[in-house]
This record gives C-alpha cells, sequence and structure tokens, in this order.
C-alpha cells in the first residue's frame, strides 16, 4: 500500500470541517494530520463530533502554531480550508506563507468564499469587508471539478453548495447554446446550510414543518454562479435566484429555468445532460424527477430536465455538506494531487434518513 499524504483541516468544530474528517476516515490515501481550531486546540475531536469517536479516538484539536510547524515539516500535504468567509484567505496566507519558506508545497481547497473571486474588488462587492491576501488570488480557481478539465492553478477554491446545484444544471445548457442567459432558480436547502452556531432560522420548533424563502433576487451565490459559469462557458448569465429554508437537516433540490433559443424537447435536454456529464464519476442523469433522500450523505448529484414550448427546465438534487462542500473539496483534492477522482467518495447514499 502506498504511504499516506497527510490532511490538514482548518475550522475544525464546523458541520463541513465534520463531514471532511469523516471523508478522511476512510480514504484509501490522505490521512489526517490534523484537524485545527484555535478554540477548541488541545480538547478531544469526537467532543466536537461524537459520532466520529470510532475514527479519531485520540486525536486532539491543534492550533495554528501546530499546525504551521507540521505544514513546514510535509513535502507537499493536502490542506482543506473550512473557515469562516473573511477568515479563511489571512489564515491560509499565513500557513502558505511559512510552508513555502521551509520548501513545502501544500495543495490548498478553500471552502469559504475568499478565493471564489478573480479580483478583491469583485469579493469586496459581496462581502462587506476587504480581501484577507489580494495576492493570493491569483494562485486558485474556482469552479466544480465537473466544469475544468485542467486547473491552471495549484489551488482551489470551491463554490458555495447552492452555487454548485445551480452550475450543474445549467451549464451544460448555456455550453450548448440551447437556452437564453437569463435564469430563473428556485431554490431549497437544509439547516445545516446556516452552519453549526444556532440561529432563528435553524432552530428548529421554528423551521420544522414550515418553507419559506429569505435573501430573494439578492443571495450571495448569484455572483459565484455567474462568474463560475461564464468561466465555463463564455456565457456572461444573468441569475435569478430565490433561496428557501427548507424543513430538513441536510440536502438541497434547485430548479433552473431558462428560455429555449430553439424548439427542443425533453428528450433532447436530457440528451444533452448526459453528454455533457459523460465522463463526471458522480453526475446521475434521468428521467425522473430527483429527490433528496437519494443523495443524502453522498457525493452524487442528480439531475432531471424537461421542456415545453419555449421553457426549459433542470432539477438538481445535492447534499450541500458533501458535494456541495466537502466532498467537493475532497474531489478537488484528489485530482490536485493526482489520485483517482473517485477516491474515498463512491460511498452511496443511504436512502433513509
Amino acid at each position: 500500500m502506498s504511504p499516506g499524504i497527510p490532511a490538514v483541516v482548518l475550522g475544525g468544530t464546523g458541520y463541513v470541517a465534520g463531514e471532511l474528517l469523516r471523508l478522511l476516515a476512510a480514504h484509501p490515501r490522505l490521512v489526517l494530520a490534523a484537524a485545527m481550531s484555535e478554540s477548541s486546540a488541545g480538547e478531544p475531536v469526537a467532543a466536537a463530533f461524537p459520532h466520529l469517536v470510532c475514527a479519531y479516538p485520540q486525536e486532539r484539536f491543534r492550533s495554528e502554531q501546530e499546525v504551521q510547524r507540521l505544514l513546514c515539516e510535509e513535502q507537499r500535504p493536502a490542506l482543506f480550508c473550512a473557515a469562516p468567509h473573511g477568515v479563511a484567505a489571512g489564515l491560509i496566507d499565513r500557513l502558505l506563507t511559512a510552508a513555502e519558506r521551509a520548501g513545502s508545497e501544500p495543495r490548498v481547497v478553500d471552502l469559504s468564499a475568499d478565493f471564489r473571486y478573480p479580483s478583491a474588488a469583485a469579493y469586496a462587492a459581496v462581502y462587506p469587508h476587504p480581501h484577507g491576501a489580494p495576492a493570493r488570488l491569483e494562485q486558485f480557481s474556482c469552479a466544480l471539478p465537473e466544469h475544468l478539465a485542467q486547473p491552471r492553478t495549484r489551488h482551489i477554491g470551491h463554490p458555495g453548495c447552492f452555487a454548485t446545484a445551480i452550475l450543474l444544471a445549467s451549464v451544460p445548457l448555456l455550453a450548448a447554446g440551447l437556452v437564453s442567459p437569463t435564469l430563473f432558480v428556485s431554490g431549497v436547502t437544509g439547516s445545516t446550510g446556516s452552519g453549526r452556531t444556532p440561529v432563528e432560522g435553524t432552530h428548529h420548533p421554528l423551521r420544522h414543518a414550515d418553507l419559506y424563502s429569505y435573501g430573494a433576487l439578492a443571495h450571495r451565490h448569484a455572483p459565484e454562479v455567474i462568474a463560475c459559469a461564464l468561466a465555463a462557458t463564455g456565457v456572461e448569465a444573468q441569475v435569478a435566484f430565490v433561496p428557501h429554508s427548507g424543513p430538513f437537516a441536510r440536502g438541497i433540490h434547485v430548479t433552473v429555468q431558462a428560455m429555449l433559443r430553439r424548439r427542443t424537447d425533453s428528450a433532447a435536454l436530457l440528451a444533452t445532460l448526459r453528454e455533457y456529464y459523460a465522463d463526471a464519476p458522480f453526475v446521475q442523469v434521468s428521467g425522473q424527477a430527483p429527490r433528496v433522500k437519494d443523495v443524502v450523505s453522498s457525493n452524487y448529484a442528480h439531475l432531471s430536465a424537461t421542456a415545453r414550448g419555449d421553457t426549459a427546465a433542470v432539477m438538481c438534487t445535492i447534499d450541500n455538506l458533501v458535494k456541495g462542500a466537502a466532498g467537493g473539496a475532497l474531489q478537488w483534492m484528489n485530482r490536485l494531487l493526482e489520485l483517482p477522482e473517485t477516491a474515498g467518495l463512491t460511498a452511496a447514499a443511504p436512502g433513509w434518513t
């Protein structure tokens, strides 16, 4: 068996970090070297994630100083960042600077929004603070693995969870010129999309048995979709997006509608999706409507499409914490390290959650 590749997870106590730790525990080549949390340094990982005690019975959270030392000792470690927006860039910059001085060449996949935009100005137009490491932006590409055959950089900024589902649904049709570039999107997400810190939107008595919209036409993932779709297709789309909070913990369902440029039936739309994703191991296209339960806890995305008159509709379901975050990041890291893209990610969804 080939020696393990050390992996480091930053932002260690959040839901996405927990999913990264769960996936790494079953990875054939990546081995957890450290999970960093400044606020919980020295405390057991299992205290934050009791369901992972069998995988990490002795592991404790590390400080930034400990992680920096570890990165400097390794040749090409894998670094996953699940730190918050606005914090991630500065943290990554400090760790990369120290590692580079020591001759180490980490590969980074960032799951915050800090490296999803091509410029500091584009970032500041969406987030109300300056970018934490503008000189690093050119070292990151932002795209889904399914939409970028060969990254031009050694580091990746992963799109957000809603953006992942919307891009999977819309990019093939934009690339084929089948639809006009104005996309009308409705999406529903589970409560884990709001993060681990309790807020009104994730409080169970308020969210249970309810469905409501938020941030209508103003969600921060819309600019990500526009930027990533442009990079993948050369088409500058307009995105009218209305997100909703669903009464479940995890999963995303989006419906993307657009006007057809030419007469197209449902079979032709499905054929376009199947052809585009023919070599994408985690994208399944079906004539049946996709269901959240069929993808939850997996790295798979299920797509379907229909056409009537001059309107096309594409539906997509993903797990927001896996395909929309930790699983997509691991998929990217596999590619950056020249490992099989599917390594550690082929487990099917449980189905009955």
